[in-house]
């Protein structure tokens, strides 16, 4: 007799599905805040405080943290 035993998850699939569109989204947010600097380091880039590295990249940052933290919380349904 053998006890054939299916290991047990933690999450389904569409929590490991979600869980990597959040880190996805995460990444995504550092990439967009990448850049902006300057070569030379007397000469100042203005670029460094534009829109896109302060306002938009943290936010979608957040909202990949967002998307993670659900993924973890996301109830299975039985």
């Amino acid at each position: 007799m053998e006890n054939k035993h299916k290991p047990d998850f933690l999450f389904e699939g569409l929590n490991y599905k979600i869980l990597l569109v959040g880190i996805g989204v995460i990444a995504l947010g550092f990439i967009l805040m990448s850049g902006g600097g300057s070569d030379d380091p007397n000469v100042f880039n203005e670029d460094i405080f534009s829109f896109r590295r302060i306002r938009l990249a943290p936010t979608v940052v957040l909202i990949g943290f967002g998307i993670t933290i659900y993924s973890i919380f996301k109830k299975a349904k039985k």
